[in-house]
């Protein structure tokens, strides 16, 4: 997922309103007993409230706080059952999935097996533009769902998708994938009520969940995204708060001060500017861990001729010190990065990126210079301004000015949907700050949504890259017959990756967070950067 503040895509309309019996709306009923409403900190998301478009961390906050899906993570990342009673196949290609009793909608409609598979053909259809799209490639029947620009899909649904009964579907790939099962704690596999298709442009802002909060009133664009307790969820009654107020925010500075003044009551990344005194500030409240994000700076190698030669981004990444950056400017609230997939999966390899991600300027810029350098002798780096990026990016912009004897112009988007937007539109020409965290957690995220050609169109592969080695390896990885063939495969097309470098990897993050002094300590936020709404404990 996309990241602005830490990673995902990590951050890192006018619209037509849903009735209010089918919004789930404000409800005194729903306040609790006394219990706490409390304020978290957000970037503004990119897209409209909906599962299967919301591929950035702001908006998977939400989706994770407003939808209960098929299964969820634990703390050594394995997919542990949520409202799935069961999830079970004998040869990793049909998947007979089993709901539990008791979940209903924030409108009270009950979900069933229905809800999936609708949900699924929606997020799948070309014509519906969604930016999760590819994450529905493995099912069968994706194809007649996707024929491509020009054409016009011959059906709405998927064959690969059957619900059985109410509380059964079954699920058939177009070839074996024994990873399956993980990818569905992620929001592309929420489910949708009926309300959705009658008016998804009036869900984006009045989204009807199925979660343990639901919508009190509208998402207010630039302001805020108030939820209270949905008391018929089955966990309800593990919640000691009364609903989450996503307060949206275009400056993370101004979002600390208001964290430590006890007006702000969750930040998931604290600021640069307040890693230098934040154990101090916040004592037991700072919150530190892991975290699954990586941090690229890439290129538009298909849109801009400038960076269309390897050598000169090899030249680039041999140029930028990420023990100076990781060290000096994240106060060791970073790591150097050395490979395109974190070490909290398998498949990482310390040291996979070799003599292109080490710190060499007399070797850079001589390959620099042999590869004809760049036109103009200058180039440009766009970051998101709301995600505390400004420091590390200047931080580049000053290494690579000095080691290869260029101008570097930085250029901020005041949020991160702003560059996001330019990208996808391909309005946007420079190099880039992006990051990366895990969708669910397995090598193979890491390395498709990001880089493969599906991604160009319906993903985040921004650069344009395209590499048909790179797809036969993934495609052999999904496919293989045992875990260890499948991460082998995904560490070979990982190789070429790190040989072409459409994305420099610069560093790892960590998690770093905190809560106010209304918050006792003992909050999870896990490897995705989400929170457990369920450590929550009013002080």
């Amino acid at each position: 997922m996309r990241g602005a503040k830490s990673a995902k895509w990590v951050a890192g309309a006018i619209v037509v309103a849903l009735a209010a019996t089918a919004c789930g709306g404000s409800d005194s009923g729903s306040k609790g007993g006394g219990a706490r409403q409390v304020v978290m900190e957000l970037g503004e998301p990119q897209n409209g409230l909906i599962p299967s478009n919301t591929y950035e961390s702001e908006g998977g906050e939400v989706m994770n706080a407003l939808f209960t899906g098929l299964v969820k993570y634990d703390e050594k990342n394995e997919a542990q059952l949520d409202l799935a009673a069961s999830i079970e196949t004998k040869d990793s290609k049909v998947w007979t999935i089993k709901l539990k009793d008791g979940y209903t909608f924030h409108n009270g409609e009950p979900v069933t097996a229905q809800s999936f598979a609708d949900a699924w053909n929606y997020g799948a259809n070309q014509k519906n533009t969604q930016e999760t799209n590819p994450l529905f490639s493995k099912i069968d029947g994706y194809a007649d769902l996707n024929p491509g620009a020009g054409k016009e899909p011959t059906t709405d649904k998927m064959k690969g998708l059957k619900a059985l009964d109410e509380k059964t579907l079954e699920v058939t790939l177009a070839a074996p994938f024994s990873a399956f099962k993980t990818m569905l704690g992620f929001n592309a596999f929420y489910p949708l009520p009926k309300a959705f298709f009658k008016d998804p442009k009036g869900f984006e802002t009045a989204p009807v969940g199925n979660g343990l909060f639901k919508m009190d009133g509208k998402f207010v664009r630039n302001q805020q995204i108030k939820t209270v307790k949905y008391d018929k969820h089955p966990d309800a009654g593990q919640l000691k708060i009364s609903g989450v107020t996503f307060k949206i925010y275009t400056s993370q500075d101004t979002a600390y001060r208001d964290l430590i003044g006890g007006r702000v009551d969750i930040m998931d990344t604290i600021p640069l500017s307040a890693m230098p005194t934040a154990s101090k500030d916040l004592g037991e409240r700072y919150i530190q861990g892991t975290d699954s994000g990586v941090g690229y700076i890439g290129f538009p190698l298909k849109y801009n001729k400038t960076y269309e030669k390897p050598e000169i981004r090899k030249a680039i990444s041999m140029a930028i010190d990420r023990k100076a950056i990781t060290e000096k400017i994240f106060v060791n609230t970073r790591t150097p990065a050395d490979d395109f997939i974190n070490p909290l999966v398998p498949g990482y390899r310390q040291g996979a990126c070799g003599p292109a991600c080490t710190y060499n300027p007399a070797e850079a810029k001589k390959a620099f210079d042999a590869a004809g350098g760049v036109p103009g002798n200058t180039i440009e780096l766009g970051y998101n301004a709301d995600g505390g990026h400004k420091d590390w990016m200047q931080a580049v912009a000053g290494q690579l000015e000095k080691n290869l004897g260029i101008k570097v112009t930085v250029k901020p988007f005041e949020q991160f949907q702003a560059i996001l937007n330019d990208l996808g539109d391909k309005k946007y020409g420079g190099g880039f700050r992006m990051a990366w965290s895990m969708d669910y957690p397995a090598a193979e995220n890491y390395l498709r949504p990001v880089f493969s050609k599906i991604a160009i169109e319906n993903g985040s592969n921004y650069s344009g890259y395209i590499n048909e080695d790179v797809e036969k390896l993934l495609n052999q990885g999904d496919t293989a017959a045992t875990e260890d063939a499948a991460v082998k495969a995904y560490q070979q097309a990982d190789d070429i990756l790190l040989k072409d470098m459409p994305y420099i990897p610069v560093y790892f993050y960590k998690l770093n967070a905190g809560v106010s002094k209304n918050i006792k300590p003992g909050v999870r936020i896990d490897n995705m950067t989400q929170v457990d709404w369920t450590t929550v404990n009013p002080a």
